[in-house]
């Protein structure tokens, strides 16, 4: 499911870990842009894609190293604008003719002051002063320009931090204009696009139309199944599906027992009566908490509720004759982080959880119409189709849910604590007015007992610890600092109100070096 419609953007990526926010920059200025790795981008593909701007991302490698990623030299010959960034404006200049070393001045890591030298439109708007912001991370630095550059500003590390070649609209800056510490690098994209010649045609209500248009000239008569979980990604798959070929299409919703309190009882509701798309509801919990009796190690966890969920779904999903697709909320992320700058598969840090193996195993084709999108891109696509604002801003919730929320062997006691501490958390947060400027709030209930006093008597119970982080797609996040009276009320409430735990703590690990989930 391709899109071809829009001015598209084409980044490159040689292994930064912040190539995904260039991407997220450009797509909050409704511009359709892809990431691909510097592998593939072949004469064919580039033929293909017709990009009409490429962007260069920033890497760990040195030009220099025989091993490090290059790019297919045909780009320079499109006759589009290009702008690379860090390693992309160093590969720039080593391909073209310049010159890139490694030496005792060369790094320069964080907070720089650029200044000005020469005028130029992908600076328009930046130097209201003498100096201005950026966010450096390199170690190798531009000793020679490649002929037709030009330096148009200066770090005191970086004597070509901003480079260009004017007539033919190639440039290079030595910083990182895609993260927040570079003050002015939302400007420097904008003029970057002006350039090129943008109009920022990139819109939900446009991508729901192309998609329904889509869906319905790939599925024809057929009929499709889609998984719902009660999240917000499988929400917008359904009802998207739904607009396009409405009594078509079967959902299934199975419940696994490791919900949120009162979370089985929400789904149905909404589907029934705000949604309006019928539904298949399978409780598998007894069968789910059988299989998982004695595991505690998380990867056991994550992949034996995978495989039960593809078991359970075909289950359902062979009562549904004649159909020929599977409808999954897979994402963009999800897309991108399969695939290395390499071309190969990335490192896989955790399971995903998901319905995996079940379309080969059953004959069905994949239907993914999120694909191109971010999270929060997701949730302006479901506004615009009309679901409820409150559901759309949900925090995340896992696919294996409360289960890696558990450390340690799962027991229907543990899961029932848990589920009424995090209640009450939530409601905490949503009491003080806080939760919109979290990403994700949880509780997870840990694997030992502490002692405790209450009431004049010895306890012997749970800890647990609140988790609250604030992020933009969850691929980085930092703890929220909640104020000690929010923290102090409400370790109250759960212990005075959750039979089974004594003491309660705040986890302040920010990703990296944690992951958001405990398992």
């Amino acid at each position: 499911m391709k899109n071809l419609k829009h001015q598209t953007l084409l980044i490159i990526d040689f292994g930064s870990q912040v190539t995904k926010l260039i991407a997220r920059r450009l797509r909050e200025r409704k511009i359709y842009c892809e990431i691909h790795p510097c592998k593939n981008i072949t004469n064919l593909f580039l033929k293909k894609l017709s990009p009409q701007a490429i962007i260069l991302s920033g890497g760990p490698k040195s030009v220099n190293d025989h091993s490090s990623p290059k790019v297919n030299s045909l780009i320079y010959e499109l006759g589009i604008p290009i702008l690379g960034i860090c390693y992309g404006q160093q590969l720039m200049m080593h391909q073209l003719g310049g010159k890139v070393e490694s030496g005792k001045f060369s790094a320069e890591f964080g907070r720089a002051f650029l200044e000005l030298k020469k005028e130029t439109k992908l600076l328009d708007g930046w130097f209201n002063q003498n100096k201005e912001v950026v966010w450096m991370s390199h170690g190798d630095h531009v000793s020679k320009l490649a002929p037709g550059f030009e330096v148009c500003a200066i770090s005191p590390n970086a004597s070509h931090a901003v480079v260009a070649d004017i007539k033919r609209n190639f440039y290079g800056v030595q910083f990182h204009p895609e993260v927040h510490h570079t003050t002015k690098g939302l400007i420097l994209f904008d003029n970057f696009l002006k350039i090129a010649g943008f109009n920022g045609d990139w819109t939900m209500k446009a991508y729901q139309e192309e998609m329904i248009h889509q869906i319905k000239d790939i599925v024809k008569k057929d009929k499709v199944i889609c998984g719902i979980s009660g999240g917000v990604d499988s929400t917008v798959t359904a009802v998207l599906l739904h607009k396009a070929i409405k009594k078509q299409l079967t959902c299934i919703f199975v419940n696994h027992g490791f919900l949120r309190k009162n979370e089985e009882n929400e789904v149905l509701e909404m589907f029934k009566n705000d949604i309006k798309i019928p539904l298949i509801y399978a409780d598998e919990s007894d069968l789910f908490f059988s299989e998982l009796e004695g595991i505690s190690d998380p990867e056991v966890k994550r992949k034996k509720i995978g495989k039960l969920f593809i078991k359970v779904f075909e289950k359902y999903a062979q009562r549904i004759k004649g159909s020929k697709f599977l409808g999954q909320g897979t994402l963009y992320p999800d897309v991108i982080e399969s695939v290395s700058v390499h071309g190969g598969e990335s490192e896989t840090i955790k399971s995903h959880h998901n319905v995996g193996g079940l379309p080969e195993k059953m004959g069905l084709k994949l239907i993914e119409p999120l694909k191109e999108i971010f999270k929060d891109e997701v949730r302006y696509l479901g506004r615009e189709m009309g679901i409820n604002k409150n559901f759309l801003n949900r925090h995340p919730f896992p696919g294996p849910g409360l289960a890696i929320r558990c450390p340690g062997e799962i027991t229907k006691d543990k899961l029932e604590i848990l589920k009424n501490a995090d209640h009450i958390f939530i409601e905490q947060i949503k009491k003080y007015g806080l939760y919109d400027k979290i990403w994700q709030a949880f509780v997870a209930i840990l694997p030992v007992k502490t002692v405790g006093v209450m009431g004049d008597k010895r306890t012997y119970d749970f800890a647990c610890t609140l988790r609250a982080v604030t992020s933009v797609d969850g691929m980085t996040a930092d703890y929220y600092p909640f104020e000690h009276e929010f923290l102090k009320d409400t370790s109250t409430r759960i212990i005075n109100e959750v039979k089974g735990i004594n003491r309660v703590t705040y986890d302040i690990t920010s990703k990296p070096p944690g992951t958001i989930e405990w398992e």
